[in-house]
């Protein structure tokens, strides 16, 4: 592009990079079914158990090699048809492409190795849990990120990120941050991110245009492509690649500053209640016991 600014992105994987959930295809087919993962998920949704712990369950359902897995997988899933395009201008353009994920790293890792082929894999950083699965498939257990009821904390995995690349280079500039996304789960990158693309017409987007959030529609990752373009040229008519990016959103430091396990409590009751309950199930959980009990003490 010739643009003078650093640009990073983070993109989510399932329902954005790929149509269909890896995670739901082999729960599905392999494991505890379509019937009582939709139970479990109203779980999450309700406050009744956190993420991880049904996350656990529904991996833990699981019997199948891994290998056999990926069958079902490589079948069922469809790749964004602009996305291998999108990530050669990446890497023509020196822009960090990350998957962060609270998916499975082996899993995810072995579907782009064989949608994208493994030279073109190795240069796209993934930010999920590991796992530790058994050679005939009948133990799949997570291997979380973090020790949080969450399993794998995005707010916390960015920071980290940022902390080693030294994001902030020496000239005081700061890169400008792009979040792809398509769902509930993106809701903090879209309150967080210089620039946020939402996939058009599913959740992330209808929560955009609730609460008045900017972000671009896309279809593809063409569009995200030709934006990215458009915004990193405006950006260095401005700028000159100089200090805070044209379109610099302050909430993005807060991600810098949630380093801590002890600040995910804090930072989670800031946030609005529908987003509390996808991302942090175990603080919500916990706020809604105090707020039940509050209101039991309030009648006595």
């Amino acid at each position: 592009m010739g643009t003078k600014r650093k640009i990073i992105c983070f993109s989510d994987f399932d329902g954005t990079i790929f149509m269909q959930d890896t995670g739901h295809i082999l729960f599905n087919a392999f494991g505890c079914g379509s019937a009582r993962r939709e139970i479990l998920d109203k779980q999450i949704q309700s406050g009744e158990r956190s993420f991880r712990d049904v996350s656990e369950e529904m991996w833990g359902s699981l019997d199948v090699p891994f290998e056999d897995g990926f069958e079902a997988m490589k079948t069922a899933l469809e790749i964004d048809p602009a996305f291998q395009t999108f990530h050669k201008f990446c890497l023509n353009n020196k822009i960090p492409f990350n998957v962060i994920s609270a998916g499975l790293k082996p899993v995810l890792r072995r579907v782009l190795d064989h949608f994208l082929g493994e030279a073109a894999s190795a240069h796209i950083d993934i930010v999920a849990n590991e796992a530790d699965i058994s050679t005939d498939g009948s133990s799949w257990r997570p291997v979380w990120r973090h020790d949080t009821e969450l399993g794998h904390d995005k707010a916390l995995s960015i920071n980290e990120y940022k902390e080693s690349a030294k994001l902030e280079s020496d000239d005081g500039t700061i890169p400008m941050i792009v979040f792809i996304g398509d769902g509930v789960s993106d809701l903090p990158a879209a309150r967080e991110a210089d620039v946020l693309f939402a996939r058009r017409g599913l959740r992330l987007e209808e929560y955009c245009i609730e609460h008045k959030l900017p972000y671009i529609p896309f279809d593809t990752f063409a569009d995200i492509q030709k934006e990215v373009i458009k915004i990193a040229k405006i950006d260095d008519e401005k700028t000159k690649g100089k200090g805070l990016p044209s379109n610099f959103n302050p909430r993005a430091n807060l991600w810098r500053r949630v380093s801590s396990k002890n600040a995910v409590p804090l930072f989670a009751a800031m946030t609005p209640r529908e987003e509390k309950m996808f991302v942090w199930p175990e603080t919500f959980t916990q706020l809604k016991g105090v707020q039940e009990n509050a209101a039991v003490e309030a009648k006595a």
